[in-house]
């Protein structure tokens, strides 16, 4: 039986998909699914999570049933689903009450393999009722990081999801994310009564994507530089932490020749749905964004994420940045850094009313994000041993490619406890530098702060090299933040030790940010189809054909095929239909649908060559 599963599956891989053969772990997965069990699975964006559920649905009897908190990218999944042949809709609502009917309908009649639903809409009594009477296939649990209180992107009615266990005793489920550390796992099994369920656990390695952490100074004319510098004319993400930040970069980015759309929840839901539509069907589009964008997005060909602000947690991190470079092709997660943005995420989680609890666990969190940004070592062995891989030095992250340089910063940093000790503990950062600086203003003097014996101590160092220090040694732990005295810098008990000399502190040597130059995001150990002329040329005409394609059935491009697909299709320049089926993602109905037109467009192309 279990050979017979395992067989169909692949089947269905190649003939629907279009794919040859199966990755990592897909194969066991869909494996169990289908024959009836549960499974808890942490996927990498990117890593083909959706096959796991999609391939049993359509192997057993019945409807798969989906739910995810995505509503907005609901129709272009199942648009995507319907370029295969696959018998897929969704309840939620953007529809009319005829359109829901009809689903409902389609349902109850058997007609349907795949269901998208969110999770407000399956829990209300009308759609478990709906469930219950129709064959049902099995649940997958999209985005289930979304169950845990202390994790990323927490939905609280994600936590009633439990009742799919208690009304569909014998429905086989799946839970799928692709951010979760042991602590989140645990808490996704527990609350989803997954706890007998076989968990997977991937590699949470995306090799493709290169990780840069730069010194943030003129950061709007650093991300320009970087965009124009290495990915004009690429699809992009940039993370903004405020509203009024996002709108103010996607205007200046507009103004420096970089088409950008803003994107927040303070936006017109029809006007945050047009800029979401447009990045997902046109090319070379950047989505200015807070964290309410990009969850759930399968536009495959994003090139870059940038961070203008630190990100909470490195669960949040590795998800936006997992964002970029979904097709397996060389990607950017680029961030700017600096010490505001250490002070405004300590404020951010001191003036919360949470309790002390999950305070504490924010504050660890917040802890792994600033030993990411600070490591004078490899960023993804950091990154990957915070969710328990172990790994070695990747050669494709900036500390690698250009090794920071560390040095005895103890001297420095006790005329700096020092000086924040001299002044009373009662002023912030801005105050505390220029006494340490020596410099002659006139709040020095109405303190009369320059008769301090720490004052001008720190005068052979620029203002921006101390704030090096500074954001280091608050990161570190050496320096409290009190947000209830206006920002005051206090001196922690670990501080204690290096003022005495009893304890060493080595640093990240002070760079002076300088603008980027043009550089191969190329990743080391990926090698990128090499065109001739000829096959360069399909490959634009290709990309032409899918662009007019993609506007008549109005659908995202990548839905009637990926680049990767495109660039396949143009290496092999296939001359038959039969010829045609061997390129991965190329499936039987996208064969019947495009393959001659393909043909017909290859040999036109080759004839003029």
């Amino acid at each position: 039986m279990k050979d017979d599963t395992r067989s169909r599956a692949l089947q269905v891989l190649q003939s629907v998909f279009g794919y040859p053969v199966f990755r990592g772990e897909q194969a066991e997965i869909i494996d169990l699914i289908a024959q009836g069990g549960d499974a808890l699975v942490l996927m990498p964006t990117g890593g083909g999570k959706s096959l796991c559920y999609q391939i049993p649905s359509l192997i057993r009897d019945g409807c798969g049933v989906v739910i995810s908190p995505l509503i907005a990218l609901m129709q272009d999944q199942v648009d995507a689903l319907a370029e295969l042949g696959v018998r897929a809709a969704f309840l939620n609502s953007t529809q009319s009450f005829d359109e829901s009917m009809r689903t409902e309908r389609a349902l109850r009649m058997g007609e349907l393999d795949l269901l998208y639903v969110a999770p407000e809409r399956l829990l209300t009594p009308r759609c478990l009722e709906l469930l219950e009477a129709s064959n049902i296939a099995l649940f997958a649990i999209d985005e289930a990081h979304c169950v845990a209180q202390w994790g990323h992107d927490f939905r609280p009615e994600y936590i009633r999801l439990s009742v799919l266990h208690e009304r569909f005793p014998g429905v086989p489920r799946i839970a799928l994310t692709a951010t979760a550390d042991f602590q989140t796992r645990a808490e996704i099994a527990e609350r989803l009564q997954l706890g007998n369920a076989r968990q997977f656990v991937s590699s949470f390695d995306r090799p493709n994507i290169r990780y840069q952490i730069v010194e943030k100074e003129n950061v709007r004319r650093q991300l320009l530089d970087f965009i124009q510098s290495e990915h004009a004319g690429d699809a992009g993400i940039v993370y903004c932490l405020s509203r009024k930040k996002v709108e103010e970069t996607a205007e200046f980015l507009n103004e420096s020749g970089v088409p950008a759309l803003p994107y927040h929840a303070g936006m017109e839901h029809a006007v945050r749905s047009r800029h979401q539509s447009r990045f997902l069907r046109e090319d070379g589009i950047v989505m200015v964004a807070t964290i309410a964008f990009g969850m759930g997005i399968d536009k495959p060909d994003v090139r870059f994420v940038a961070h203008l602000d630190l990100p909470k947690s490195l669960e949040g991190y590795y998800q936006e940045t997992g964002r970029a470079g979904r097709d397996g092709t060389a990607a950017n997660a680029w961030m700017a850094y600096g010490l505001q943005d250490v002070v405004q995420q300590r404020r951010m989680i001191d003036e919360s009313d949470a309790d002390d609890n999950f305070k504490r666990v924010q504050s660890a969190k917040l802890d792994a994000m600033l030993g990411l940004c600070e490591t004078l070592t490899c960023r993804r062995v950091r990154l990957l041993d915070y969710f328990g891989q172990q790994s070695a030095p990747c050669g494709n992250c900036d500390t690698c490619m250009s090794p920071p340089s560390a040095f005895d910063a103890t001297e420095a940093v006790q005329k700096l406890l020092s000086t924040i000790y001299r002044v009373g503990q009662r002023f912030g950062a801005g105050h505390v530098l220029d006494v340490l600086r020596g410099s002659d203003s006139e709040k020095i003097r109405q303190w009369r702060h320059q008769d301090l014996s720490t004052f001008g101590i720190g005068s052979d160092k620029a203002e921006a090299e101390w704030r090096a220090i500074l954001r280091q040694v608050i990161a570190f732990g050496l320096v409290d933040i009190d947000h209830e005295n206006y920002g005051a810098l206090k001196l922690s008990a670990q501080a204690r030790a290096v003022l005495k000399g009893e304890q060493q502190i080595m640093l990240r040597r002070y760079l002076k940010p300088v603008k980027s130059k043009r550089t191969s995001v190329k990743p080391k150990g990926f090698t990128e189809t090499d065109l001739s002329t000829e096959q360069q040329s399909i490959f634009e005409r290709l990309r032409w054909w899918r662009v007019e394609t993609a506007r008549t059935h109005n659908v995202p491009a990548y839905v009637i095929f990926h680049d990767a697909s495109l660039r396949e299709i143009a290496k092999a320049m296939p001359v038959s239909l039969d010829a045609l089926r061997q390129v991965s993602g190329v499936g039987e109905k996208k064969l019947e649908s495009y393959g001659e037109q393909i043909i017909a467009l290859v040999n036109d192309v080759s004839a003029a060559a």
